[in-house]
């Protein structure tokens, strides 16, 4: 994995690179933002070229033995932490670690570095369970890197979303930060740092990464995808930043149009105060994964902002492919000033709720009914 092959991102770069080159790498670094900026690709990028053994324009050479050994992510010095379930047979005693699907995490790492969680979730065949980061892996991160590096360099840690790490392991991994053992290298790369100890935050250095330019994306698309220029425009700007939202633009089975079709459904029925069918539909979301129900809320949140600010007709504050404006040109007028906190609210607290393992069916019909009323206000 080199820096070039990141999109966009060339100042989160060009830190860690003057870190590199003035003697200054902090023992952890902590990189932060939304989902599809490219974190975990610049984690990978920098676990690379701190590896390598013979830089080629300030990036990783790709030709050495430890990079050979980096192309299928199977270097003895890097050791991945991510969240996981228990795997099905093990008894309640066992304490899951990454261990436990190191050959699913590889298997997904190869087709690149831009995923998410509900993509590894599928790895794991989790249907309906939460992943999380528990004390075993603490105890097995311990373990791994109080032993002698391989390659006689860095022992480099990186931790996929350690916001999801349970109280016990927050508290067993605050001890390995607080006194690594020499030449060890913590890469965090979290989308929710706000749910890290304090602690834990203190001892990294932060490092926020932006959205991805939007010029940026369309460039990738036209270079990397071979997108038409002006498709390549409407999907970046739809994008929001994120090279995944980029990407479900072009997937086949797009969960995205999904999500809409489930919202325009919502709201028509809202709208209607068809009491029966909106209990049929939440008895439909409610039979989704919590992973992908919070993930869509989210879009429905987003949706919401969308039509809310398409009340202004200012085309450049607006981020809509052409299907949700399609629909926004005659529904937007139902999100105004008397209802946007009202609704935002709404789906806040069911995001909540359902991380918080609450009864979906229930969740879901209340905000359904709930919205009935919220359409109404003018």
């Amino acid at each position: 994995m080199k820096f070039k092959e990141v999109i966009g991102q060339d100042d989160a770069k060009q830190r860690l690179l003057h870190l590199v080159h003035e003697g200054r790498v902090p023992h952890a670094i902590l990189l932060c933002g939304p989902a599809g900026t490219g974190k975990m690709a610049l984690a990978m990028a920098f676990a690379s070229f701190m590896l390598c053994r013979n830089h080629i324009d300030d990036d990783a050479c790709g030709v050495c033995q430890q990079c050979a050994m980096l192309a299928n992510w199977a270097h003895p010095d890097l050791h991945f932490s991510f969240p996981v379930i228990k795997p099905a047979g093990m008894s309640s005693e066992h304490k899951m670690s990454s261990d436990d699907y190191a050959k699913e995490w590889r298997h997904m790492l190869m087709s690149g570095p831009y995923f998410t969680m509900d993509r590894w979730l599928a790895e794991m065949n989790a249907a309906n369970q939460q992943a999380q980061i528990g004390v075993g892996e603490s105890i097995s991160l311990l373990h791994k890197l109080s032993l002698k590096s391989s390659q006689g360099g860095y022992k480099i840690s990186i931790i996929w979303l350690p916001e999801r790490m349970n109280a016990e392991c927050a508290n067993k991994m605050l001890k390995i930060i607080e006194e690594p053992p020499s030449e060890t290298l913590f890469l965090l790369v979290s989308e929710e740092p706000e749910k890290l100890l304090d602690t834990i935050r203190s001892r990294a250095q932060r490092i926020d990464i932006k959205r991805i330019e939007t010029s940026v994306i369309e460039q990738a698309l036209i270079e990397q995808r071979g997108i038409d220029p002006q498709a390549a425009h409407s999907i970046a700007r739809a994008a929001s930043g994120s090279w995944l939202h980029a990407l479900e633009e072009l997937a086949a089975d797009n969960e995205k149009r999904t999500f809409l079709e489930l919202f325009i459904q919502l709201m028509r029925l809202a709208y209607t105060r068809n009491i029966k069918e909106l209990r049929k539909w939440s008895d439909g979301i409610a039979a989704l994964g919590r992973e992908k129900q919070k993930r869509m809320l989210l879009y429905f949140l987003h949706l919401i902002r969308e039509n809310f600010i398409y009340n202004f007709k200012i085309e450049q504050l607006n981020y809509m492919n052409v299907e949700e404006e399609n629909f926004a040109k005659n529904f937007s007028r139902f999100v105004n000033e008397a209802n946007i906190f009202e609704i935002v609210d709404l789906f806040s607290r069911a995001i909540r709720d359902i991380g918080q393992n609450a009864n979906a069916k229930i969740v879901f019909f209340d905000v359904a009914t709930r919205l009935i009323v919220a359409l109404m206000r003018k």
